[in-house]
């Protein structure tokens, strides 16, 4: 497994990996609240697993603009033009909730159906 410290060459081979071989393609997303850390994995299950992690809240717009990409290729197919594609213009804060902070874990997965 191989982290990509750039963002936009993550997002790039990301969307390599999905064109090469879409119904293969896993998308996956796991976020640990209690150390603010977020991981973004795409792989095709054979030869390519690629990373990219971080720990910054202003990286939120990025990651909801390559759900975006990722759900135009998914519903539209690997051809589809994503450079239209972005994510929301602004993004209200939300308050955030006291309680039991640190004892989640987030998955999120995304593959083509067949």
């Amino acid at each position: 497994m191989v982290y990509i410290e750039s963002w936009d060459d993550f997002v790039e081979k990301s969307v390599q990996v999905f064109r090469s071989d879409p119904k293969k393609t896993l998308y996956s997303m796991k976020s640990r609240h209690c150390n603010g850390k977020l991981v973004l994995k795409v792989t095709d299950d054979d030869k390519e697993c690629i990373k990219f992690k971080t720990g910054q809240a202003q990286d939120e717009k990025k990651m909801e603009k390559f759900n975006n990409i990722f759900f135009t290729l998914l519903a539209r197919g690997p051809e589809a033009d994503i450079s239209e594609v972005s994510g929301k213009e602004q993004i209200e804060a939300q308050p955030t909730k006291k309680g039991r902070e640190g004892s989640k874990i987030v998955y999120f997965f995304m593959r083509t159906i067949q």
